[in-house]
């Protein structure tokens, strides 16, 4: 059953424009194809902006005890917060370039003086603070400062400069996760599309120097907002839905986000609705991609633009508000009447799972639907326990506290100011851990034969050095295969794996199997997608990296040559797998299968710095 705290109306409404679109619900769920024929309705709207008056401020919903008031006024665009140990506020803002920094020094709860602009790059967003430094992401770029003594980051170093193009979301966020990796999320750059780069719709796992980035999670459209329970130390995250669905759908959603899965966009929506504006590549059904998507947790309004979210550690809220999370919504065009516009609470239970979402701090439009005069986006924990919330339509940094009702007073501050908790690291280490430290495939039990095959490629000498246009720091085509036919093989299986690599070793650089058995040669360049038209049928899962298919060499610039081990397994079955699957699942089902195997190892190294 989808959740959602608000109803919603119970009829599509007429569209201002032909191109919004409201699917019945019989529609949105059914299987869709070449004749589709799906009646559509919606809504394109926008409350116009009001000023942020006092009269407005002061009619702000909230719950009993707490106050909405002006931290910082008059800052322009400020989209994404972040707040240092010592209480320095930091704000991205994307339409002036830049990043302010503002300060409370009296506790008065309002920012001291002016703001000051700190750092200047086009298209600043996403922040993160540790260890002293302060970390910035633009559309394509990676940066780190070290934080002086005053508040001001120092010079910027690039760790970056290559993540993907944007399109539609190119606004980046990132978080330290428990395990002190950078994770950072890449939107889609499309409302409903196949994506050519693996690295869009995804959640990134990022070493804190740059040199090591995989993809953690994918299907995911755009979760700009993502933090850590800090009980049970998952990852939850909500993410946008598709838009022209229509007014109610698809909703907002909230996942529990794990190392490889995958979470339905384009394709999969919510629980299981199916997008009838989509086809998947290599002639994957739509009931398929759904059996390899994880469905959502639970789900909001449609259309109210998760943006900033964050677990609530602090004291200063009363004590069933702890290990709760708050997401900013930033508001829809897409809906009418208008979703988002405010804060809103989940409520987890003592175990870490999710109950519901819930109004936290709403009114930020009118009574009549016709005007707005705050579209919230970042939001942070102060020093001091309240919660930050920054708007990007009127430039107010907003800071929610709790003041006490009769009988409930507030908590006396704290002489010491109580820093963020942090979440156990756990459950984040034990996913990175599968797979992790293991033998190379033919090394390992469920692969072992007494049949052996050669294997040849075109342009790979055995023991040899692999061509520059196979890397990844250049062109990143597959090389051409071949093999020795084995009698009675009903299938061929082949993997690659770099036993060399670190942190993850091996690194897994290619998964095929199903290849038929009529197949004993794969041409150069193969499509990096699920399921392959030709050879027809052949499946391609995961690589370390995260994505499907090829992934060429890409061993660290001085590194030693790396050893690239090109193992084929002949198979005496065809194998039962969904496409996406990694090594580990291909191997488990190959065991006692193998008929024969054999490997053609290469090499490759990077001596050249490439060009960012």
């Amino acid at each position: 059953m989808v959740k959602s705290s608000r109803p919603a109306p119970g009829a599509c409404r007429l569209a201002a424009i032909a191109a919004a679109a409201c699917l019945l619900p019989l529609a949105a769920g059914a299987q869709q194809g070449d004749g589709t024929n799906v009646p559509v309705t919606g809504h394109v709207y926008k409350p116009d902006k009001a000023p942020a008056t006092p009269q407005r401020i002061a009619s702000l919903k909230v719950p009993p005890g707490f106050s909405v008031t002006p931290f910082a006024q008059g800052l322009g665009n400020p989209r994404i917060l972040a707040v240092a140990p010592d209480g320095t506020v930091y704000a991205s803002r994307r339409e002036e370039g830049d990043v302010v920094m503002m300060k409370d020094t009296d506790g008065d709860g309002r920012a001291d003086g002016t703001p000051q602009v700190v750092l200047n790059r086009a298209g600043a967003h996403g922040l993160a603070i540790r260890d002293g430094k302060l970390w910035l992401v633009t559309v394509k770029e990676l940066f780190v400062a070290d934080l002086q003594p005053d508040g001001r980051p120092g010079p910027l170093k690039m760790l970056l400069g290559d993540l993907p193009d944007s399109g539609q979301h190119p606004n980046r966020t990132m978080a330290f996760g428990p395990d002190g990796m950078l994770y950072l999320s890449v939107g889609s750059t499309c409302n409903a599309c196949n994506e050519s780069n693996p690295e869009n719709a995804t959640l990134l796992r990022v070493s804190p120097d740059g040199k090591s980035r995989t993809i953690f999670a994918s299907g995911l459209r755009n979760t700009i907002g993502f933090d850590w329970h800090p009980a049970t130390g998952e990852l939850w995250g909500m993410d946008h839905g598709i838009d022209y669905l229509g007014d109610d759908v698809q909703q907002e959603e909230l996942n529990r986000i794990e190392r490889g899965q995958q979470y339905g966009w384009p394709h999969v929506w919510g629980e299981g609705g199916l997008n009838p504006q989509s086809t998947p590549v290599g002639g994957i059904s739509k009931p398929q991609w759904k059996a390899m998507s994880r469905p959502m947790t639970l789900g909001y309004t449609a259309h109210a633009a998760p943006m900033q979210m964050l677990f609530y550690t602090g004291s200063a809220f009363p004590a069933e508000y702890r290990n709760d999370a708050f997401v900013a919504l930033r508001g829809s065009w897409n809906r009418k009447p208008a979703s988002g516009y405010e804060i809103v609470r989940i409520r987890f239970a003592q175990g870490g799972q999710p109950q519901r979402i819930e109004p936290f701090v709403s009114g930020f439009v009118n009574e009549d639907d016709a005007t707005h005069f705050a579209r919230p986006v970042g939001l942070a924990m102060a020093r001091d326990g309240a919660l930050l919330m920054a708007d990007d339509a009127n430039g107010v940094i907003y800071r929610i506290a709790y003041t006490g009702i009769a009988g409930r007073p507030a908590p006396a501050a704290a002489a010491t100011p109580a820093q963020p908790v942090q979440a156990p690291a756990q459950a984040m280490q034990a996913q990175v851990a599968q797979g992790n430290n293991v033998p190379l495939a033919l090394a390992r039990p469920q692969a072992q034969a007494s049949g052996r095959i050669e294997v040849r490629s075109g342009s790979i000498p055995a023991g040899g050095d692999i061509p520059l246009r196979h890397s990844e720091y250049a062109d990143g085509v597959s090389p051409s295969l071949a093999w020795t036919a084995v009698p009675g093989a009903r299938s061929y299986a082949v993997i690659v794996e770099d036993p060399d690599a670190s942190p993850i070793k091996p690194f897994v650089h290619w998964v095929a199997w199903n290849i038929p058995a009529s197949v004993t040669h794969l041409p150069e360049g193969l499509q990096e997608q699920p399921r392959l038209k030709d050879p027809e049928g052949l499946l391609q899962g995961k690589t370390t990296r995260g994505s499907t298919g090829w992934y060429g060499p890409r061993p660290p610039v001085g590194d030693p040559p790396h050893a690239y081990h090109f193992q084929v397994l002949a198979l005496d079955t065809v194998l039962d797998l969904p496409p996406g699957s990694d090594r580990d699942a291909v191997l488990a089902a190959a065991q006692g299968h193998v008929l024969a195997r054999g490997e053609l190892v290469g090499r490759y190294a990077q001596q050249q710095q490439p060009l960012k």
